[in-house]
């Protein structure tokens, strides 16, 4: 079998809540869970970004990113930036939840929004990895042999 290479932290987001972060290396997946699990609707942003939101409460439980590397990488020009295509499949009441919670903290520390303005009056929403979850990765291993 194969070795499971895990990096885990904890850390204090600038409201002071806790964050753990998973970083799992064979799969290149960053998981960053904001508080206890509890029941929630998974909602794909872009087919590597995936949130989970408890949708009684608005609060937002966890924020998975797959191919962690090639997302948070950096360009010449700044940071990759992703369309947030998946938004338009979303229920209008789900959409706006999701909406809310995408600038709100914690969120907003880890997943940075933006938007290309495409035309006159169509804005395609964007968004890109913040730097900090990488930095606060770095060096917490946990390896697991199967």
């Amino acid at each position: 079998m194969s070795d499971l290479k895990l990096h885990q932290t904890e850390i204090k987001t600038a409201n002071g809540k806790d964050v753990r972060l998973i970083y799992d290396e064979n799969m290149d997946m960053l998981e960053i869970f904001f508080g206890e699990n509890e029941p929630a609707t998974g909602v794909e942003l872009t087919d590597h970004i995936l949130l989970r939101l408890n949708r009684k409460t608005g609060r937002i439980v966890s924020l998975t990113l797959l191919h962690f590397s090639i997302l948070a990488e950096q360009t010449e020009f700044g940071p990759r930036s992703y369309p947030l295509d998946k938004l338009d499949e979303l229920p209008e009441d789900l959409r706006e939840s999701v909406a809310r919670t995408l600038t709100a903290a914690p969120l907003n520390q880890f997943l940075k929004l933006s938007f290309f303005q495409q035309s006159p009056t169509k804005r395609v929403p964007l968004a890109y990895v913040a730097q900090a979850p990488k930095s606060a990765i770095a060096g917490r291993d946990i390896i697991c042999t199967d």
